[in-house]
Order: structure tokens, then sequence, then C-alpha cells
């Protein structure tokens, strides 16, 4: 049986861009672009996470509003439970500390970037001005 790993991870907005950030070379998906978070460790609440991962990998604050999707997506070695909050920008000097790179991008330039399989349909539901 495969692990199943549950993520929580941000769509943040800020004067009508969202955030985004590119993995790691050595990470499973590398090079591909996506919301940022990460995975949720024993006794951590999805929201504690979120801000634990944020803070860990950008060096930022976020204030973490309500759920908008998840999305259970399997993989060829693991399932992943992805857990999307919205969220708002909380403080904090953005630095890609555990990311290559982050940039805010528009909605519909989100099609210009690579994504994982299991985040298209947020991609593609922020694409069309849901979320």
């Amino acid at each position: 049986m495969k692990p199943t790993i549950e993520v929580a991870a941000a769509v943040l907005i800020r004067e009508g861009c969202l955030l985004i950030t590119q993995r790691l070379p050595q990470s499973h998906l590398a090079g591909m672009w996506e919301f940022p978070g990460g995975k949720r460790k024993p006794g951590e609440s999805l929201r504690e996470c979120l801000v634990r991962e944020l803070r860990e990998e950008l060096n930022i604050r976020v204030i973490v509003g309500e759920l908008l999707e998840t999305i259970e997506y399997d993989y060829p070695e693991k399932t992943v439970c992805l857990n999307f909050f919205k969220c708002r920008y909380g403080g904090g000097d953005i630095q890609a500390l555990g990311c290559q790179r982050f940039a805010w991008v528009r909605p519909d330039e989100l099609g210009n970037y690579r994504f994982p399989p299991a985040n298209r349909s947020l991609v593609k539901k922020l694409r069309s001005g849901g979320g």
C-alpha cells in the first residue's frame, strides 16, 4: 500500500497576483511550479503547517483563511492529499529559502508555468476567475 502525504498549500493573493514557487532540483517533481506549502507534521494542524512552511520556505508570515479546495492525487509511489487555503500576506521579507525561485503572477499567467498534475484543476479554476 502506498503512503498518503497530507499537504497544506497557500493560495496567497497580493495586489491581484498569486504567489507561486519553483520546486528544488533534488525534490519530487523538481523544477515544477506550485503553490507554496508543505507536508504536515504529526500533531500539527493544517493551518499550523502552512504558517510554519511559509516561514521556513519564504521567510513570510501569512494569515490562513478558508479552505478553498482539497485534492487527492495518486502518483505511482505515493498519494498526496493537497489542502489549498486562501491566505493573506502578513509580513516579512520574502526570500527563496526552500525553493529555487518565487514569482507573483496574475491568474491568467498561470498557464505559462509547469505545475504538477495534482495542481491542474485548481490552476484551471484560478485561471477562469474561480477561487
